[in-house]
């Protein structure tokens, strides 16, 4: 299917004829054949004259997308991509002249993957964006902009292209590029950890190379007197002694983002718009959850568990590199799990409505304590009273589940940034809230509406 895909792409770049050149092609050789039967002077004449112009442009447009079939221009997308933030993405590599009534113009096609299943048997959503090069500029900008998290892989291209619209000719080298597109930010209760609340990871420190393994930079909580003062002055951060008989404790996190969903399609994790929404908002939620923890406490690490592996996060870096490969990450099938350890420290736990299992997961963890945070579809007030067993309402929670507090994402986002909105992604019914009882729960509403 993709071979094909690929086939009819190369199929499309290699005609010069745009929709309006060929039905304007097509009418004026009926004219000009109809002219002759009837000796029409006047449309022989018009019809020639039309004809001689898109000869001239065709001669034009072809030798000059020969010259320029070395040009390679490039598309470089902001790092880190971030969905709904309208950031530009710049065109470079256009310094050709161009000649007169044609115009460079670049386009962007692929299929864009919410939810990162970008695999051989997913379809994803197809894209096609362009923008038009202003005579003489070296380069330009495309608005390359997604209404959600996913993965992207697309092939960038330039085209030769008449100012009347009638010829499109392919010219420069194409670009393939794979990009990961990450949640927009989702702002939530702010978390305060403790560094009792985690497990404490003791590590004895050497005797060599003192300076690096027994002076660290002050954190709140560490005593006045242990400030190395005269090396803070030398650099001016706030350096703090440690001494040799002291043991550094470093709080550990455990983490528990649950991408789980129990229903599969001809053995693929094939999920409507609304699942994909609802695992991408967990996914905004704990990435701010890590971001804000990060800030409170440099020194704290996370160990964040999903379907598809284990991430040791230590520092910014490590942090920035798990959330790329979180805009990846997709549904998975639920498995037999390891139940954490108990007396080990607080679980934060990241799941979604189609988590089934969830209920269970906690069971099995009630030996230690657990902050779920979990991605719920909205309920009107109507279904909320219909239905109160289904969910563990307060009346907080029914103040929350309005549309001022819910996340909306509009389908009508995607035909606006190119996308396409597949007819599946409408096949699998709406998703039903997840009844599950924790003391310790953040719950978001996400809904999907037209």
């Amino acid at each position: 299917m993709s071979r094909f895909r690929h086939y009819l792409a190369v199929i499309k770049r290699s005609i010069v004829f745009t929709p309006v050149g060929g039905v304007v092609f097509l009418v004026v050789l009926v004219i000009l054949l109809r002219s002759l039967i009837n000796r029409n002077s006047y449309e022989i004449l018009l019809s020639c004259g039309i004809l001689l112009l898109l000869l001239l442009l065709g001669i034009i447009g072809f030798w000059k997308s020969f010259k320029l079939k070395a040009m390679e221009p490039g598309w470089k997308p902001p790092f880190p991509m971030t969905a709904n933030t309208n950031e530009r993405t710049d065109i470079t590599g256009l310094a050709a002249p161009v000649p007169l009534f044609f115009r460079l113009h670049y386009f962007v096609r692929g299929r864009f993957f919410p939810g990162g299943d970008s695999d051989k048997n997913s379809d994803g959503s197809s894209m096609l964006i362009e923008t038009s090069v202003s005579r003489g500029a070296t380069a330009a900008q495309l608005m390359l902009d997604f209404p959600m998290s996913g993965v992207f892989k697309g092939d960038g291209y330039c085209k030769l292209r008449d100012i009347f619209g009638f010829f499109s000719f392919s010219c420069g080298q194409p670009l393939s590029r794979t990009v990961n597109v990450r949640s927009a930010p989702c702002f939530g209760k702010r978390i305060h950890i403790n560094a009792q609340s985690g497990a404490e990871d003791k590590r004895h420190k050497q005797s060599a190379d003192e300076e690096r393994f027994y002076m660290r930079e002050y954190t709140p909580g560490d005593r006045l007197r242990d400030i190395n003062w005269k090396s803070s002055d030398r650099i001016d951060t706030l350096i703090t002694r440690i001494s040799t008989d002291t043991q550094e404790k470093i709080s550990r996190i455990e983490v528990h983002f649950r991408n789980y969903k129990s229903q599969l399609v001809k053995g693929k994790h094939q999920a409507s718009l609304e699942e994909l929404w609802l695992l991408d908002r967990a996914k905004a939620r704990l990435a701010y959850f890590l971001r804000s923890i990060k800030d409170q406490n440099s020194s704290f690490i996370f160990d964040v568990r999903a379907a598809q592996g284990n991430w040791e996060i230590e520092d910014d870096q490590d942090l920035d590199a798990f959330l790329e490969e979180l805009s990846g990450l997709s549904f998975a099938t639920a498995k037999n799990e390891n139940i954490p350890p108990a007396g080990a420290g607080d679980i934060y736990v990241f799941s979604t409505a189609c988590d089934k299992s969830l209920p269970d997961f906690l069971l099995a963890c009630n030996t230690r304590p657990v902050t779920l945070f979990i991605s719920q579809p909205g309920l009107k007030t109507a279904e909320i009273k219909k239905n109160k067993s289904m969910l563990p309402f307060s009346e907080k929670d029914k103040k929350l589940n309005n549309d001022n507090e819910k996340e909306i994402l509009h389908i009508g986002d995607f035909e606006s940034k190119g996308c396409t909105v597949p007819a599946r992604w409408f096949a699998f019914g709406k998703v039903k809230p997840l009844s599950v009882n924790n003391s310790r729960m953040e719950i978001n509403y996400a809904d999907v509406k037209l």
